[in-house]
């Protein structure tokens, strides 16, 4: 079409040059064949737009039709006509809708359902009643209360199917509230920001000054790989074994970060043994350091640590993260965030920022970590044998964990002139600071003037960077 109206306007323009010097009959008859030609280009124009608007059409209704198959709720009722209701309406039907649609219906369609919230109820309880972990656990148990309502639709499983954010399914408008809530758990952006606050309350401290507990700390990563093995002979593969085998860390957003990588449909079940394992840890441990100790080890009295500079632990945070994240980047994203809310608390120039992330940041991501982990916990994914499994493994991870800490500690004696005491050994798994408090809490009972809880912390924080590294191994080993 334009290239019409531009040979149009040549003609135009090319008939008055050439009309000028002509006499009057020329004018005329050059007019006449003018007015010919832009009647005869203006037909073309117009057959030209009339077939580009159809195809136009075309285009639009075919672009449409998705858009009308959407469910009702997708549609804008702005403009409806009362009377569609108003002639169709029933009491009867109403009633047998409004029957249909509630959640009671759904208990008499799947029993599932009610064990499910049950089970939340007993969670709840154990969180309220008996302070199991209650800060993450309350909000996990909720997440799994709101998760099992039939009819509720606040989550949905089928949008995160395969390891994959199906997108389309949001651009629908059909998302329910965990669901938008869920995606900072599957992008992996609520357990980092939970390590940024870890890494603002931690103190390296006892770490530096004793740099062997470093070792201790690594060795109760053991029990993370040993069970892996133990998870691939009972039939789980390699993604769920490794994210099965990290409860052995006994730390929470690790776990929850690997299991949302490797094995997002076990991310319930999994959650919920990490932090039972970790609320039990009083009770687990002690018979495992007694067992695996004399009693002359456990009267063992360590030296006091020496002063730490305030120049080391800024130096230490960043060195750490430079050489973690040369070594293994997978591990990056979580020993970055550590290192930096701990930069932020020993630095001594953002303590504003320092008590935000230990505070607000890690209040308000810490409940949406908890109801999003807790609406896995769907009835498909928990009601089934793999997690009797888990919970199973768990248990021997977390056992071999503060188990190799311990005769770690009984090895490195041997060639040791300063002894150790091998009961600080458990609290290489990185329950912080509960496992070096069980530490304290056993020695004292042999030796009422020792004190291990600043040696115990060493291998405790270690723990912490110890169990970021071993699943950054997961992850750059396992494909994703």
């Amino acid at each position: 079409m334009m290239k019409s109206l531009k040979l149009y306007f040549t003609l135009l323009v090319s008939a008055l040059f050439l009309a000028l010097p002509a006499q009057a009959q020329d004018v005329e008859a050059a007019t006449e064949q003018l007015v010919q030609a832009t009647e005869t280009l203006v037909t073309e124009s117009l057959e030209a737009a009339a077939v580009a608007i159809e195809t136009a059409a075309e285009t639009i209704e075919a672009e449409a039709e998705p858009v009308a198959a959407q469910p009702a709720a997708t549609k804008s009722t702005q403009g409806r006509d009362n009377a569609d209701i108003d002639q169709n309406f029933s009491v009867g039907t109403a009633l047998k809708k409004f029957v249909s649609d509630t959640g009671f219906k759904g208990f008499a369609d799947d029993w599932r359902f009610a064990v499910m919230i049950l089970v939340a109820f007993v969670l709840l309880y154990l969180a309220i009643v008996k302070k199991f972990e209650p800060l993450l656990s309350m909000p996990i148990a909720f997440g799994m209360l709101l998760t099992n309502l039939p009819g509720a639709g606040m989550y949905h499983a089928e949008f995160f199917a395969g390891g994959h954010v199906h997108w389309e399914n949001f651009a629908l408008g059909s998302a329910g509230l965990l669901d938008y809530l869920y995606l900072g758990v599957k992008l992996g952006i609520y357990p980092c920001l939970i390590f940024v606050g870890v890494g603002a309350m931690t103190d390296f401290g006892p770490l530096i000054a004793n740099p062997k507990s470093l070792l201790l700390g690594a060795a109760a990563q053991i029990g993370i790989f040993a069970t892996f093995l133990g998870a691939l002979a009972l039939g789980f593969n390699y993604w769920e074994a490794g994210s099965i085998g990290i409860i052995g860390g006994a730390d929470g957003p690790t776990a929850i970060y690997l299991t949302s990588k490797l094995a997002p449909h076990l991310l319930g079940p999994i959650a919920v043994a990490a932090y039972s394992y970790m609320a039990l840890v009083p009770v687990i441990q002690p018979p495992i350091m007694k067992a695996l100790t004399t009693e002359k080890e456990r009267k063992i009295e360590m030296k006091q640590l020496r002063t730490v500079s305030q120049k080391e632990k800024i130096i230490f945070p960043i060195i750490i993260t430079v050489i973690i994240a040369l070594l293994l980047p997978s591990a990056a994203p979580l020993i970055g965030c550590l290192m930096l809310g701990n930069l932020m608390k020993e630095c001594g120039v953002t303590e504003r920022l320092s008590k935000t992330v230990q505070n607000e940041l890690m209040n308000i991501v810490t409940i949406f970590l908890g109801i999003s982990v807790g609406a896995t916990a769907t009835a498909e994914s928990f009601l089934n044998w793999q997690t009797l499994g888990i919970l199973a493994l768990g248990i021997i991870a977390f056992s071999f964990g503060s188990a190799s800490g311990v005769l770690l500690a009984k090895f490195m004696n041997l060639f040791s002139k300063e002894k150790i005491n091998p009961l600080i050994g458990s609290a290489g798994v990185s329950a912080v600071p509960m496992a070096a408090r069980v530490s304290q809490s056993v020695g004292q009972q042999y030796n009422p003037g020792n004190f291990l809880l600043m040696h115990a912390m060493g291998p405790n924080v270690a723990g912490v960077i110890g169990s970021a590294v071993a699943a950054g191994i997961l992850l750059s080993f396992l494909p994703l």
